[in-house]
C-alpha cells in the first residue's frame, strides 16, 4: 500500500483534497495487490519463509473454503479499488488500470484453482498474455482519448 499511496501523492501533483478523496479507494488497491501476491506466493511464503499473511488460516490444512474466504475480501478490495481508479488524473489512468488489470487476471487465474493446488505451485500469467493485457488496456486508452 506504501508505494500505491506515495504514487498518489505524485499523481495528485499536490493537490491534498484530491489525496484525500482517492486514498480509501487506493489502500483498497494496494491491498488487493498484496493479497493476491501473498496467495500466488504461499508455497514459498508458508514453506519456505514460514510467513502467514493470514492469520485467521491455518495453511497446514488450507482448504477451499479458507481460500473462498480469502478471495471474497480481495474481491471487495478490487470492487472498491476500481472506483477510485475511473476518478484518477488523466496522466495517471493508464498505467494504475493496467496494473489493475493484470492483478485482476492472475487473481481469476488464482480462483479458478483448487486450495491444493495454490499450496503446491506458484499461478503465473505468461508473458504473452502480458502484452496481450498491456495492448488492449493501452488501445482502449488511446480509443477513449481521442474521443473525447
Amino acid at each position: 500500500e506504501v508505494v500505491g499511496l506515495m504514487c498518489l501523492k505524485v499523481f495528485c501533483g499536490g493537490n491534498e483534497a484530491e489525496y484525500l478523496r482517492l486514498l480509501p479507494p487506493a489502500k483498497k488497491l494496494g491491498a488487493a495487490f498484496q493479497k493476491v501476491n501473498f496467495l500466488r506466493d504461499l508455497k514459498s511464503d508458508f514453506e519456505e519463509r514460514g510467513r502467514i499473511y493470514f492469520p485467521e488460516v491455518d495453511f497446514k490444512v488450507f482448504n477451499q473454503e479458507d481460500k473462498l474466504k480469502i478471495e471474497a475480501d480481495i474481491e471487495a478490495d478490487f470492487k472498491d479499488a476500481y472506483e477510485g481508479i475511473k476518478q484518477l488524473p488523466m496522466g495517471a489512468r493508464m498505467g494504475v488500470h493496467l496494473a489493475y488489470v493484470y492483478y485482476l487476471k492472475l487473481f481469476e487465474k488464482i480462483r479458478i484453482c483448487p486450495a491444493n493446488r495454490i499450496m503446491n505451485e506458484r499461478i503465473r500469467i505468461p508473458d504473452s498474455k502480458k502484452l496481450g493485457l498491456l495492448l488492449e488496456t493501452w488501445l482502449k486508452y488511446r480509443i477513449n482519448l481521442s474521443s473525447t
